[in-house]
């Protein structure tokens, strides 16, 4: 049917993938690090407690000393010939590498951070820009956490709530337990170890959260410890010689235990010369994983008596990640794109 000539033009309907990671600030000064903090810990997802309460916490102290703390950590790792932190260069070149597995034309892919720039509205905007009225959203997390993934989920609904015609729109909620994503886990633990003296014992570090959370009913800590389970299964490793820590606690709660710091301190202590580390909980190299581990735990291990530290990187832009993130995005595009002789063609298409 021709359309009257009046009528605006319309673009070819797509789909459009965001994938989203945490975040990272646009530098490591002292004012980057303020604005980046501020919109991290104002989250209510991530420090649950009443704004009365945070609020005047927030800006009357931990605004004013954490910034300068919290830049240092991110110069020790920044990386200086792209002037960008080691978050934002692998979640761009993860982005790159999977939308060169599906055909343009069809499928448009971005990412985003829940907080700091690129923003989730901004990158949503851009993909209903590009003409994109399916949208798949994937934050980056391997096990769900209200903390995390459920704040890329409200932040996403919020923009969605300024759209008086919203696309339509699939998330994924956790992949801990994903057999390709153990696979790769394992994979990149013996590539690093392959010639070296195996460690007495492996660390397997999450992000920590306060106990509290898991005692409201956040799964968070069992699907990191059933990813912990089957990576040690993959790599024949009993409790003697495998262990899941939580890192990075903040605040005076009670946070995930074992602690990450305590642990490395007290194997040091017990005689233990070899630790090898790895920090499933990130699907790419961050300030917790370069500086907090592979910088601050291997002073601390080495300080207290340890003699050899290795820190296994993320999977970043690995072919073994690249091949995850091509299966999760085809599984949830399943009904909205069809398989055809390995490429894409859609189902719905505009009258």
């Amino acid at each position: 049917m021709a359309l009257p000539p009046d009528h605006p033009s319309v673009s070819p309907p797509k789909v459009g993938v965001l994938l989203v990671n945490l975040g990272t600030p646009d530098g490591y000064d002292t004012s980057s690090m303020r604005r980046y903090l501020k919109q991290f810990l104002s989250d209510p997802r991530v420090i649950e407690a009443p704004a009365w309460l945070w609020q005047p916490i927030l800006h009357g102290i931990i605004l004013n000393t954490r910034p300068r703390k919290s830049g240092e950590a991110y110069e020790k790792i920044w990386r200086k010939e792209t002037d960008e932190s080691p978050l934002r260069f692998y979640t761009r070149e993860q982005t790159e590498a999977v939308a060169a597995r599906f055909p343009e034309e069809e499928l448009t892919i971005d990412w985003a951070m829940r907080y700091g720039s690129p923003s989730i509205p901004d990158r949503l905007q851009a993909l209903q820009d590009r003409g994109c009225q399916k949208l798949v959203v994937l934050p980056l997390y391997p096990q769900y956490s209200a903390a995390t993934t459920a704040s890329v989920v409200d932040e996403t609904m919020r923009y969605l709530m300024s759209k008086r015609w919203q696309p339509a729109l699939r998330t994924l909620d956790t992949f801990h337990d994903d057999p390709d994503y153990i696979e790769a886990l394992a994979a990149s633990v013996r590539s690093h170890l392959d010639g070296k003296p195996g460690p007495e014992k492996i660390l397997c570090s999450f992000h920590g959260l306060p106990r509290e959370n898991l005692d409201k009913g956040d799964p968070y800590h069992c699907f990191c410890q059933k990813t912990g389970r089957l990576l040690a299964e993959a790599l024949g490793m009993g409790p003697d010689r495998f262990q899941v820590v939580f890192q990075s606690r903040f605040g005076p709660k009670e946070w995930l235990q074992p602690y990450a710091d305590k642990t490395v301190e007290t194997l040091a202590q017990d005689g233990v010369r070899s630790i090898a580390m790895i920090s499933p909980g990130f699907v790419a190299d961050c300030v917790e994983t370069l500086e907090e581990l592979s910088i601050g735990l291997r002073e601390t291990f080495l300080e207290h008596g340890g003699e050899s530290f290795d820190y296994i990187p993320c999977l970043n832009a690995t072919e073994p990640m690249i091949d995850l993130l091509e299966k999760l995005i085809r599984r949830e595009l399943s009904g909205w794109v069809a398989e055809t002789g390995g490429d894409i063609e859609r189902h719905v298409r505009m009258a």
